[in-house]
């Protein structure tokens, strides 16, 4: 068969089919009386076998070597052509989402493009320092795509970088709330945690209230946390058993108390709220520590309960319980009496 009638059949151009003579690859059987290249059947089933290989990303050179060496076996180079291809999908990931984020910013000319461009360019800067001067100091002219500030927010560990990238996120007025709920159902804790505390801080986008009650049932505790303390700030009341747990264990537990204080201010929460926190008091498990921590996060509640409840712990049989419930009693009695009468109100 001719090199011509070889292209027809095996889809491999002439020029090709000379270059794999000249390189040893697949070098023709035979030659006609004219000087012809001339193909046997074997010849191009060898092509075919090339181009094959071919097809899995190797090289001509690892063409050759794969056919001519019998030692030569495919799992170590198959694993070989794996993490390259990864690597080139990652790459081009990349590629694809630095692009969605320029069309995203919609862009009126080159320059404006560019310094998009700039922007992703220093938010993937090894130093803390620029990334956070990218944020803060990032041009007002330019409209920088809310989605481009998640995908930092979601990969940023510096805490101070992610602050900065949380500001300016809660600021950009787009429609970011469909990458960072992504990113509370992912499988790395940290991005979770990432996601969920950027959502806290901008609770008014619609949809929020109803992520961060899907992350109450996180596995995870600081992304729980972070929900709860939004929530509650927010009058939800499923963020209560959170915020209690978070008095009980001294996490941030001022905080969770002033915000069940914040809750109990509505009379269909408060009898709710004082119930818990006089189980959790009398619980045998709790220690003194735990005890006062219920006892200060008792004092934020609303309501003449809270005295009397003050009251029967001043007598408590562990004196330190007693000691700091009387003390409060003591200080609850000296406010104002326009100070009792907001709490009664």
């Amino acid at each position: 068969m001719l090199i011509g009638d070889v292209a027809r059949h095996s889809g491999v151009s002439t020029r090709m089919l000379r270059h794999y003579d000249a390189l040893g690859l697949v070098r023709p059987t035979g030659r006609t009386a004219g000087g012809y290249r001339e193909y046997s059947a074997e010849d191009v089933r060898r092509i075919f076998q090339v181009e094959s290989l071919r097809s899995l990303g190797l090289s001509l050179k690892q063409i050759g070597r794969a056919l001519e060496d019998p030692a030569f076996t495919p799992s170590a180079l198959v694993s070989d052509l794996i993490r390259w291809t990864q690597d080139r999908l990652a790459r081009e990931q990349e590629l694809l989402e630095r692009l969605h984020a320029i069309d995203a910013s919609a862009p009126t000319d080159w320059q404006g493009a560019l310094r998009i461009v700039e922007l992703m360019r220093e938010l993937n800067s090894s130093s803390a320092a620029r990334r956070q001067q990218a944020v803060l100091a990032r041009s007002e002219g330019v409209s920088v795509p809310a989605e481009l500030l998640a995908g930092a927010v979601l990969a940023e560990s510096d805490p101070h970088v992610a602050g900065a990238l949380r500001w300016a996120l809660a600021r950009s007025g787009g429609e970011v709330l469909a990458a960072l709920h992504a990113g509370t159902r992912s499988k790395d804790v940290d991005v979770r945690r990432r996601a969920v505390q950027a959502i806290a801080e901008m609770p008014e986008v619609a949809g929020a209230t109803a992520v961060l009650a899907d992350a109450l049932g996180d596995p995870d505790t600081t992304v729980r946390r972070h929900a709860a303390l939004a929530l509650g700030r927010h009058g939800v009341t499923a963020a209560v058993p959170t915020l209690l747990r978070m008095v009980v264990e001294g996490f941030d537990d001022v905080t969770a108390a002033e915000v069940l204080g914040t809750l109990s201010k509505d009379p269909k929460r408060a009898d709710r709220i004082m119930t818990a926190l006089v189980d959790e008091l009398s619980a045998p498990t709790a220690d003194s520590a735990t005890r006062i921590r219920l006892i200060q996060a008792l004092v934020e509640l609303s309501g003449t309960t809270v005295q009397e409840v003050l009251r029967q712990l001043a007598h408590d049989d562990d004196r330190t319980v007693a000691l700091v419930a009387s003390a409060l009693v003591g200080i609850l009695q000296q406010r104002s009496p326009e100070d009792r009468s907001d709490e009664d109100s």
